[in-house]
């Protein structure tokens, strides 16, 4: 057998751990494009440490358009534009955090979705990479409109309270379907930290964060922001 025959066969095993994993990850995607998540390792972990689970998976049809336009008006005006990536909000995040201060993200609402329903909570550049990849799948296999439906199903918006409809019964009482605009901004607001603030009897800073985030809501439906889901 010739060096470069052994070389080859030696190579074999790991061509095929590395099409194994292709494979898992896209037979992962493909599935959640019709079966919602039955869970997340963020639920699985919080769960553990006792904060208890409330999931209640509900179809886009079933949640309210105002809480669509608060999410695109709050943490991704370029949604229903980019391909996953906010190149400029990336580069700006990235600017801002060089001055100091506090840490700014430019990750989409498809780069959330990603992290939250196939990764584990960190920082480290192994999450990162996968996050971008799985970014990438999700954005072919799936479509916005099942983006923004998976997104608004798994994020968390209290301890223990994961997606719109839990959300909802939490926070007001109601159905995700009922929501009224000044709700559906509130609950946008407190996403970047729903286990530090309250949207049914906010404080100061989430008051004056969601009456931005209703008035941006006009925009976002003028301006047809929220036209890849909604339309």
């Amino acid at each position: 057998m010739t060096e470069h025959a052994k070389i080859r066969k030696r190579g074999r095993p790991i061509l095929t751990v590395f099409a194994g994993l292709v494979l898992l990850l896209l037979s992962s995607v493909a599935i959640h494009r019709i079966v919602p998540p039955p869970t997340t390792f963020l639920m699985v972990s919080r769960s553990v440490e006792g904060e208890g689970l409330s999931y209640r998976w509900r179809s886009l049809d079933d949640i309210s358009p105002r809480l669509v336009e608060a999410v695109i008006a709050s943490e991704d005006s370029n949604f229903c534009a980019h391909r996953g990536f906010d190149m400029k909000a990336i580069e700006k995040a990235l600017k801002a955090n060089e001055r100091g201060g506090r840490v700014r993200g430019g990750s989409t609402i498809s780069q959330q979705t990603a992290k939250n329903v196939y990764l584990w909570p960190g920082r480290d550049w192994i999450r990162k990479g996968l996050e971008a990849g799985y970014t990438v799948l999700i954005e072919t296999l799936w479509g916005k409109r099942r983006v923004m439906e998976v997104y608004l199903n798994v994020a968390e918006w209290a301890p223990g309270v994961y997606g719109a409809e839990a959300a909802a019964q939490h926070w007001f009482g109601k159905s995700a379907a009922d929501l009224s605009p000044r709700e559906a901004a509130r609950l946008a607001a407190i996403l970047p930290s729903p286990r530090r603030y309250n949207a049914s009897s906010p404080g100061p800073y989430v008051r004056r964060r969601a009456s931005r985030v209703q008035a941006a809501m006009g925009t976002v439906r003028n301006d047809g922001l929220a036209a890849c889901v909604l339309d």
